[in-house]
């Protein structure tokens, strides 16, 4: 995990410099390396190699990993630790502007830099070959409003179109080298084999979505009359939709396709 911060130079001008929190624990390192299963036969991209600890464990388990971290001094640390692993690569850079593969499967591992959580997920999660398995180490606050709790969001509602997320463990504070000051989760993003809609609807739900997020679905701006929410959630056999509006992702999805399907009807 890196938190980011300014720092004045000499001359005057302001320079992003990171301190980072580490995990060290080997058994706890194993514990949730092997909740994400991953096998011989996996490619592995990690984000923030740190001293290289949690990457140790990635190549006892994993195929090949490629490891990205931006401190060169880490680096430095990192490839003494690993220099016995045949399996590993360290690519010493900024992670957001780290070429994802191109074609192949991978999985991603990362106790990533908490300060640009969310452009490292879009990165992945919009990447033309996206990974077919995310397990993110990050704040447990920014960790609900991915999944939308405790209601969904514009992001959290994009993002499920196509992966399924889950906390799979909680960390304590002294799990963490220095001590963080939020409470952190290991969160696993799986890609959906199928997405939720076609990806020529993509862009109409997104607009559908903003849309109705700042107007109301059913408003007087709003794309559906409140008859036609209340119809197309009835026969989908879904919950009506509270007084403050939907709340669950499945209605979002009904009634976007019941929009679509109301503009697609002949008149």
């Amino acid at each position: 995990m890196q938190r980011g911060k300014r720092q004045e130079k000499a001359d005057g001008t302001k320079q992003l410099s990171h301190s980072q929190n580490f995990i060290t624990d080997k058994k706890l390192i194993h514990r949730i390396v092997s909740i994400g299963g991953i096998g011989k036969e996996d490619t592995i991209v990690e984000i923030g190699t740190g001293k290289g600890h949690l990457t140790e464990a990635l190549c006892e388990r994993g195929g090949f990993v490629y490891s990205v971290e931006i401190d060169p001094k880490l680096c430095d640390s990192a490839k003494k630790r690993l220099f016995r692993y045949a399996n590993v690569k360290l690519i010493c850079g900024d992670f957001l502007k780290y070429a994802l593969p191109a074609k192949g499967a991978y999985k991603v591992f990362a106790n990533m830099p908490y300060f640009i959580t969310t452009k490292i997920i879009e990165k992945l999660a919009n990447a033309k070959n996206p990974p077919t398995d995310m397990w993110l180490i990050m704040e447990k606050g920014a960790a609900k409003r991915f999944m939308g709790k405790p209601r969904e969001t514009e992001k959290s509602l994009l993002l499920k179109v196509n992966w399924d997320m889950e906390i799979l463990w909680h960390f304590q504070k002294e799990d963490f080298h220095p001590r963080p000051s939020v409470d952190s989760v290991l969160v696993h993003f799986a890609k959906k084999e199928v997405p939720d809609f076609l990806k020529s609807e993509y862009g109409a739900f997104q607009k559908f979505i903003a849309h109705s997020l700042q107007y109301g679905i059913c408003g007087k701006k709003g794309l559906l009359t409140k008859r036609q929410v209340q119809t197309a959630l009835k026969q989908a056999g879904l919950p009506h939709a509270h007084e403050d509006g939907v709340t669950l992702y499945i209605q979002w999805l009904c009634l976007f396709r019941y929009y679509l399907h109301l503009k697609r009807k002949p008149f």
